[in-house]
């Protein structure tokens, strides 16, 4: 009978689930130094976030198959090494989301009618109405920034008091927001302009980081109320303080901060802000429901049974090597092609050209999806769950293959299409040591290495071009390691593809595009 090390409290009918097939040590109060000489013991280990199962640990448990987090996030298990030593490492993605989504609400309600502050002021002995005097949400408008399985829940619940809702989500179909009553807008700044509450349900990446600061509050209609229970940093903590300061945010609720504990923000003393311990995730029914989520997970991993929520799932075993040597090409393919695309698209088409063609390529299409998905979703994707967000986001998914091509032994063009318009990617592997090159960018041909960052960037075709980018780098020591352009024809558009040593601040990329004839720039992190 395998045996399973619960390191943490979870729920006493998930423990008492595992007994029925486990041998399970329920050991809440074991010290470190103790697990880390008993978890060779174990198959299994089930933790919360507060255990650290660090590469020390994952090399103590010399037995262990698999490792479940009961909740979202995995930032406390070092899942490179549990990779390495073939150790499974699960969450439980789905257990907060309707606390998160009534976190929302609850912070809506007490914000419109200050709540906290009548409650206080009442403890003192004081009964001021006046003072106390709130706002309605009946026909006001909700703007939702992100419209996943948490916001699409806080949508509803909205809808239900009777607000408009309208939402910015470059990753969600127009169909999509049509069929929940929603309306979708192209445009950050259009959401700015409208809504009268503006909440925020987004994965923190580099691209999400600080999205509303001074210039987005600057765009928002006086008196906006504005709401963050997804991740702190989102928000720009110093330009809501000044928004708050000057009038044009009328009001604040707060359950995340960019450094927790936020015992020392600022946010929490203002007067304007009604701020909690990032308590979206803190009801019993979502703590059990993370519990017995992952209980049954981790009892169905040790039996060999599927299971979907797999952080670290590898390749299908059976994956030809001649197909499993392009996996990581075709992942990077799909996140270049997110950033290029910036948004929805209604269908993904993966083209395989050469002696490819001739092998079962469908985990190479999965791969490239969850590149796509990476910097989109909540939930870390694996292959599994990346087939599954493009069904929910209404994105059609399209195979195609030839053996004939012109100038590689094998090619991958990836190409993703909204409305007409297309933006294609393409990547082969060159030589004996199969390194990775992207050959095709937008609609140019191009011979450039994957690197970490990387930059890329469309431009009128004329004299001094290279040189004026380059300039710019260079006044702000930035280092470009490899450089290729790609054109069509002399004087039309053309494509410049860099590689850099250290990420391009935004503010350089500013500096970029507002040189003439510059059409387009994008800064991407691969890794």
């Amino acid at each position: 009978m395998a045996r399973i090390l619960v390191k943490e409290k979870i729920a006493e009918a998930a423990i008492e689930m595992l007994r029925k097939d486990f041998e399970v040590d329920f050991l809440p109060d074991m010290s470190r130094e103790e697990m880390l000489q008993r978890l060779g013991e174990y198959e299994g280990l089930i933790v919360r976030s507060a255990t650290r199962v660090d590469a020390e640990a994952v090399e103590a448990a010399t037995s262990m198959k698999v490792i479940g987090r009961a909740g979202v996030g995995v930032d406390n298990i070092d899942v490179e090494a549990a990779t390495k030593r073939g150790i499974m490492v699960i969450n439980a993605p789905q257990s907060n989301i309707i606390s998160a989504a009534e976190q929302t609400m609850a912070l809506l309600m007490a914000m419109c009618r200050n709540v906290p502050e009548a409650v206080n002021s009442l403890r003192e002995r004081c009964w001021d109405r006046k003072r106390f005097e709130g706002v309605e949400l009946f026909h006001k408008v909700m703007g939702i920034v992100g419209l996943g399985r948490i916001g699409t829940l806080v949508a509803h619940r909205c809808q239900a008091f009777g607000m408009q809702v309208i939402a910015y989500d470059p990753y969600v179909s127009e169909e999509k927001g049509k069929k929940l009553g929603i309306e979708l807008v192209s445009e950050l700044e259009e959401l700015l302009s409208q809504a009268d509450f503006i909440t925020v349900h987004l994965p923190k990446t580099p691209e999400t980081y600080h999205l509303l600061g001074d210039a987005e509050f600057a765009k928002m209609k006086d008196g906006v109320r504005v709401l963050n229970v997804a991740r702190g940093g989102i928000i720009d903590e110093e330009a809501l303080h000044r928004a708050l300061d000057s009038g044009k945010v009328a009001s604040a609720a707060l359950d995340v901060f960019e450094n927790e504990p936020a015992t020392e923000c600022p946010l929490i003393e203002h007067p304007g802000v009604i701020a909690t311990p990032h308590l979206g995730a803190s009801t019993q029914e979502a703590q059990d429901r993370a519990g017995t989520m992952i209980a049954e997970f981790v009892g169905a991993a040790l039996k060999g049974e599927f299971v979907a929520n797999v952080v670290n799932l590898p390749v299908p075993a059976e994956v030809d090597e001649s197909v499993r040597l392009f996996l990581p090409l075709a992942e990077k393919l799909g996140l270049l092609l997110t950033y290029l695309v910036e948004g929805h698209v209604d269908e993904i088409e993966v083209e395989y050209l050469g002696e490819l063609a001739g092998y079962e390529t469908g985990v190479l299409t999965v791969a490239v999806l969850k590149g796509f998905f990476q910097k989109v979703v909540f939930e870390p994707v694996n292959y599994i769950n990346a087939p599954l967000f493009a069904k929910d986001r209404g994105i059609a998914v399209r195979e195609t293959k030839s053996e004939q091509t012109r100038d590689y032994v094998n090619l991958i063009m990836v190409r993703g299409r909204r409305e007409g318009d297309e933006v294609a990617v393409g990547g082969t592997l060159v030589g004996l040591s199969n390194a990775e090159r992207f050959v095709h960018v937008y609609e140019y041909d191009i011979d450039l290495g994957p690197s970490q960052y990387m930059a890329f960037f469309r431009y009128a075709d004329i004299p001094g071009m290279i040189g004026k980018v380059g300039t710019i780098l260079g006044n702000h020591g930035i280092n470009i390691a490899h450089m290729q352009v790609g054109r069509r024809k002399i004087g039309g558009e053309a494509v410049m593809g860099i590689n850099v040593d250290i990420p391009i601040p935004e503010e350089v990329m500013e500096e970029i595009r507002r040189i003439p004839d510059v059409n387009d720039s994008k800064f991407i992190t691969l890794w």
